[in-house]
């Protein structure tokens, strides 16, 4: 039997090295590759240059994965996160992506979310306790189903 190593810090590498098995598993019974692709929209200090927020994701199998959107306290309710998810959105449209999903919790912004056309397709409750956790996809091209 294989030896377990426990770590709370997996690095970079060994991630690569679980990503490039399910990578090569799944591409045995799809016939087009995932079209994985890291993508980021920084917000850089005015001074200093230093990122201070931004959006960052992945594209994958013709959607884009919204990982984390941040912006500092300082420039909430200026319309930066809305600029950063029309940003993003312009760059899943650019590509032909069929939509763009991401998820948050009932103490992060999913009204925000909805006001940007994005619906709820799953909530898990109790995710964290006492909270929930929300699922929203915002479609931006008419496919036809399988």
């Amino acid at each position: 039997m294989a030896t377990i190593r426990e770590t709370l810090a997996p690095s970079a590498g060994e991630i690569d090295v679980l990503r490039q098995i399910i990578r090569t598993a799944n591409s045995a019974v799809r016939s087009e590759p995932d079209g994985y692709q890291p993508v980021g929209f920084m917000l850089p200090d005015a001074e200093t240059g230093e990122t201070i927020g931004g959006l960052n994701g992945h594209a994958g199998y013709d959607w884009l994965f919204v990982q984390y959107l941040a912006v500092p306290p300082e420039l909430r309710g200026q319309g930066v996160g809305s600029a950063l998810l029309q940003r993003a959105e312009q760059w899943a449209r650019e590509r032909g992506l069929i939509g763009i999903w991401l998820d948050t919790f009932a103490f992060g912004a999913p009204d925000f979310y909805r006001r940007h056309g994005f619906s709820e397709f799953a909530t898990i409750e109790g995710f964290p306790k006492g909270s929930r956790r929300h699922y929203f996809l915002k479609r931006l091209n008419t496919v036809a189903s399988p």
